[in-house]
């Protein structure tokens, strides 16, 4: 039988609410790593969450859901170089200990650097293969970065044991830079289940066109997930992560309302006329005219919601947090009036049935009664948050093709400079 949440359990903190920069899904990557003998380091940027096997062993010991290295015999300590999926603002980190309870690393710390593209060249090409260590000649290439210099977000710092009540390892950061790498420092060896590196995406925008169409919500391009109604299976972040959802687990999906009613009833459209509903706000990456729509219900097929609705707003973010407080009236406009939604499909809404709002920063999904979306895409043009004048509508044929820029592939990311 299901346990209902545990009050013994770690609490988490607000920070832990935003975007995840280093996992493997938005492109995060292991650059170099001083020992990958029981378990690589690429296992801390898995998106799922770390698992156990009982009484699995491979030729060099536990099979282990994590990062693990020798015990060391040899002078100095082990640590990995990471680079960040989406350079950003960091806002806070845990380090996971789960399941290493006689094995974790006793104690960590984290730096950080910006790197351009020449210094990331110079780091010698990784084998990610278990029961390896880097050698000398790696070794003394990676000096050259001298990353033992870069900036310390998180000093050194006693780990908790991977039990249920002590895995998770939360370290608030209070830095105002945009970063692109970090330096993950274990004292001296020992092993980590997962890193997760939260804030929000800053893109270099010197590099989009004042003209361009781009998803104003994407993770990339610095979309944030600032507040929800439900996200008991799946967290409503999850709608702005890059690509296609590879399962349920990988979009927003809530519980069903226990008050639903017993019999349910249509209107003319077809929409269910049921009460309540769900909702989730999304601070934009940057003000923008939204002229495409598209809500994806992938994977969702006896769970998708009957429909949704967004809409819109342009304030201040010392205004953010009264909005939020008032979920009714204030500046809120439709940007898309209710929809009816399909299972498992792509539905896109284009200028035909978007209502012009200017130029907005902030956008609230809301779908009805309940159910889950895999993705939302926010296709418009950049502006200020200030300059209501077009092109709003204007300057796209009826049936031109748009340039799309829904951020850089995860596998193909290059290192922003």
């Amino acid at each position: 039988m299901a346990e209902p949440p545990s009050s013994t359990l770690q609490s988490f903190p607000k920070f832990t609410e935003l975007n995840d920069l280093v996992n493997e899904k938005v492109g995060g990557k292991i650059l170099y790593a001083t020992d990958d003998w029981f378990a690589v380091a690429e296992n801390l940027l898995k998106s799922e969450d770390p698992v156990f096997k009982v009484g699995e062993f491979t030729k060099y010991g536990k099979w282990m859901d994590g990062w693990e290295t020798r015990r060391k015999r040899i002078p100095g300590h082990d640590w990995c170089i990471i680079e960040l999926g989406v350079p950003g603002l960091i806002s806070g980190i845990d380090v996971d200990t789960s399941f290493f309870t006689g094995n974790y690393s006793p104690r960590v710390s984290i730096q950080a650097a910006i790197l351009s593209t020449v210094a990331v060249e110079s780091i010698p090409k990784r084998k990610s293969k278990m029961g390896t260590a880097t050698t000398m000649l790696m070794s003394d290439q990676i000096q050259k970065l001298k990353s033992e210099e870069w900036k310390e977000l998180v000093p050194i710092t006693p780990l908790k044991p991977g039990y249920k009540t002590s895995c998770h390892n939360f370290f608030e950061v209070h830095s105002t830079e945009r970063w692109t790498h970090i330096r993950l420092n274990m004292y001296p060896d020992g092993g980590i289940a997962r890193l997760r590196v939260f804030g929000r995406s800053i893109p270099n925008w010197s590099k989009i066109g004042k003209n361009a169409i781009i998803d104003l919500v994407a993770l990339e391009n610095g979309g944030t997930c600032i507040g929800y109604s439900n996200v008991h299976f799946g967290h409503a972040r999850n709608l702005i992560q890059p690509g296609k959802a590879e399962t349920m687990a990988d979009g927003w999906e809530t519980a069903r309302k226990p008050d639903r009613p017993a019999i349910l009833e249509a209107d003319d459209e077809g929409i269910l006329q049921v009460p309540g509903d769900d909702w989730c706000v999304f601070r934009l990456g940057h003000p923008g005219i939204v002229t495409k729509v598209i809500i994806d219900t992938n994977h969702f097929k006896g769970n998708y919601p009957d429909s949704c609705q967004i809409e819109a707003c342009n304030i201040t973010e010392e205004e953010e947090e009264e909005t939020m407080k008032e979920m009714s009236g204030g500046p809120w406009k439709i940007l898309l009036p209710p929809k009816k939604l399909y299972a498992h499909q792509e539905h896109e809404f284009g200028r035909q049935n978007i209502t012009n709002c200017g130029v907005v920063n902030y956008v609230r999904l809301t779908m009805a009664p309940d159910g889950g979306i895999s993705r939302m895409r926010l296709f418009g043009y950049i502006k200020d948050a200030d300059d209501s004048e077009g092109p709003v509508f204007s300057g796209l044929a009826e049936n031109e093709e748009i340039s799309e820029n829904n951020g850089p592939k995860p596998k193909k990311r290059k290192t922003a400079e």
